[in-house]
């Protein structure tokens, strides 16, 4: 395989994007958000981090069904999309990309959370063996997922109808420079994907075309609103997070992308492993490669990003061997110059995992950079 001379901090384009860097802030849930009202400590948290190449914000819900955690913004209520545009304005003022991920929880939810407290939706009425946080007392609290409901076939056009009025609201209204479609880590899209958890005997369960059928629904509904150059995805073949599951991984996962491909999507995001741990699962083997190659041959055109546990190592590594962008997650948590320290090999604040869901500036806003210790 030749390899790239590329490295992490050249300027590379992603559809109609145009990065300054390789260096990806990944999508990372802080739970910060009040009535799911973005704020102005949001806006500071981002534009600290705006030399990445590329944010990808927190997850944001499309939907109040959509929303399967306390205290994570929305980009559904005409308040959150005004509040987004601190946000993005904040980020583009320090010279930043931010891209909005659009996410729909699935049955990863409470009924606490939910519109009249019903129960979360799912393609199947199965149980998420997983938890959610709640906030009780100003205290972020675990709590096992409520019982879902099965969607019926009826009410997914709506589904998919938000998706694309949310991508709309972020790049049309609140100012961000395209959307991220979160398919992976056991929310509604990998849902269907994976047979785990779509039990369906509809045109949306059984065969992987069918468990595909309504990723790719979202996929069209988005880029026809907002124009396929600044849509990306994330996938997450094999992770186990939010009880995902699927036997068998790699057709599954080889058809997306050669469907994609048709797309001309501005990025494809994988991540490696089991997200936020293990880069390689003993019980389920994968083949990136081999994804990347299918979506290549198929004539994918988008960027193609890589993450789960990357350090600089690891990142050139990828980059060499043809990724395109690299995303790291939790350490940008604690290092809001991480480009800088890359850059120069310096050694990494470590994160505080107390303060990493709710709470305020501490651990979120107040980590040191370079020469500010």
């Amino acid at each position: 395989m030749p390899h790239s001379t590329a490295t992490l901090f050249n300027p590379v384009n992603a559809g109609d994007l145009h990065l300054a860097n390789r260096i990806v802030m990944a999508p990372l849930t802080r739970n910060r958000a009040p009535d799911a009202v973005p704020n102005a400590l949001m806006a500071e948290y981002y534009s600290q981090r705006a030399s990445a190449g590329l944010i990808i914000s927190e997850a944001t819900a499309i939907c109040q069904q959509g929303q399967g955690y306390a205290d994570v913004p929305g980009l559904y209520g005409e308040e959150q999309v005004e509040a987004w545009k601190l946000v993005t304005k904040s980020v583009h003022a320090a010279g930043g990309k931010i891209v909005c991920q659009l996410w729909h929880v699935g049955r990863v939810s409470h009924t606490s959370l939910q519109p009249g407290n019903a129960a979360p939706v799912a393609p199947s009425a199965i149980t998420a063996k997983t938890k959610t946080v709640l906030i009780k007392d100003g205290v972020p609290v675990f709590e096992d997922t409520s019982e879902p409901r099965a969607l019926q076939a009826y009410e997914l056009p709506d589904i998919v109808h938000t998706f694309a009025a949310a991508a709309r609201n972020a790049v049309q209204t609140a100012g961000f420079d395209g959307v991220e479609i979160h398919a992976a880590n056991g929310y509604l899209i990998d849902q269907f994907l994976k047979s785990g958890s779509n039990q369906r005997r509809d045109d949306f369960g059984g065969s992987i075309e069918n468990r595909a059928r309504f990723l790719l629904e979202v996929v069209r509904a988005v880029t026809d609103a907002v124009g396929a150059g600044v849509v990306g995805i994330r996938l997450s073949p094999v992770t186990p997070a939010n009880d995902a599951f699927d036997p068998d991984p790699q057709p599954l996962f080889d058809y997306v992308v050669r469907e994609l491909a048709a797309f001309r999507l501005a990025y494809v995001h994988i991540i490696e492993g089991a997200t936020g741990g293990a880069r390689e699962l003993p019980d389920r083997p994968f083949d990136y490669t081999g994804l990347r190659r299918a979506y290549r041959a198929a004539g994918g055109q988008g960027a193609w990003m890589v993450n789960n546990g990357m350090d600089k190592t690891l990142a050139e590594q990828a980059v060499r061997e043809g990724a395109d962008l690299v995303a790291f997650g939790r350490a940008f948590i604690a290092n809001p110059d991480l480009v800088e320290r890359l850059r120069h090999g310096s050694a990494l604040n470590e994160g505080d995992r107390s303060t990493y869901y709710g709470g305020g500036a501490k651990g979120y806003t107040d980590y040191p950079t370079l020469g500010k210790h």
